[in-house]
C-alpha cells in the first residue's frame, strides 16, 4: 500500500458560484480538510483572539482586513495540517495573499467556478426569507404558494440586504476588481483549471472527473465497508 498522494487545492469562485456546495462535495468524496477563511474569522472573533478583535475591527469600519492579518490567520492553520490533503477557500483573496502563501507551501491546483455573473444575479437575488424562522424561498427552484408570503405562517417574507440587486452587483463587481489578478497569478503558474457552467450539478462532474486524477475518492471505500 503507497501513502496516499496529498493535495493542496485552492477554490475560487464569485459569492452564489456554488462554492459552498461544491467545497462540500469534495471533502465528502476525497476526504480533505476545508479551511474556509469566512469561518476561521468568525471563530476568532466569536473566542476574541488577538487576530479575531483587530479582524472585527476592520469589518465593523466597513474595510477590507489587511493582507497580513489574513495571511496569518491562514498560514497558522495550515502548519497544524501538514499530513492532510487541503481545500482552502476565501483565501488567497489577493495577489499579495497568493505570494506569501506561495513561501510557506507548494499549490498544486486552483479549481475556479467560473459561473456568469448573470446567472448569480438571478440566483442570488431570487432568494427571499421568512424571518422568524429561517425558512429560505428561492423564486426560481421553490417559491412560496403566494408571492411574497410565509407558506406555513402567512407573514411577509422579507429579502436579506446581501440579496437586494444594487448590492450583490456590487458585491461581484468587488469580486471581479479583487480576485481577476489572483486568478491571472495562478493561470500563469499553469495551476487553474477553470470550470464553465450555470448550475452546479453540471459543473460538479467534471470538477469530480478532474479531482480523480488527483485523489482517491474516499465516500466509495467508506460505503464498501460499512461502519
Amino acid at each position: 500500500m503507497g501513502v496516499p498522494p496529498l493535495l493542496r487545492a485552492v477554490i475560487m469562485g464569485p459569492p452564489g458560484s456554488g462554492k459552498g456546495t461544491v467545497s462540500a462535495r469534495i471533502i465528502k468524496h476525497f476526504g480533505v480538510k476545508h479551511l474556509s477563511s469566512g469561518d476561521l474569522l468568525r471563530d476568532n472573533m466569536q473566542k476574541k483572539t488577538e487576530v479575531g478583535i483587530i479582524a472585527k475591527s476592520y469589518i465593523e469600519q466597513g474595510q477590507l482586513i489587511p493582507d497580513d492579518i489574513m495571511t496569518q490567520l491562514m498560514l497558522n492553520e495550515i502548519k497544524g495540517l501538514d499530513r492532510y490533503s487541503w481545500l482552502l477557500d476565501g483565501f488567497p483573496r489577493t495577489v499579495a495573499q497568493a505570494e506569501a502563501l506561495d513561501k510557506e507551501c507548494c499549490i498544486d491546483t486552483v479549481i475556479d467556478l467560473d459561473v456568469p455573473f448573470e446567472t448569480i444575479k438571478c440566483r442570488l437575488t431570487a432568494r427571499w426569507i421568512h424571518p422568524a424562522s429561517g425558512r429560505v424561498y428561492n423564486l426560481e427552484f421553490s417559491p412560496p404558494k403566494v408571492q411574497g408570503i410565509d407558506d406555513l405562517t402567512g407573514e411577509p417574507l422579507v429579502q436579506r440586504d446581501d440579496d437586494k440587486p444594487e448590492t450583490v452587483s456590487k458585491r461581484l463587481q468587488a469580486y471581479d476588481a479583487q480576485t481577476k489578478p489572483v486568478l491571472e497569478y495562478y493561470r500563469k503558474k499553469g495551476l487553474l483549471k477553470s470550470f464553465s457552467g450555470t448550475e452546479t450539478n453540471k459543473i460538479w462532474p467534471h470538477i469530480y472527473a478532474f479531482l480523480q486524477t488527483k485523489l482517491p475518492d474516499v465516500s466509495q471505500k467508506d460505503a464498501a465497508n460499512p461502519r
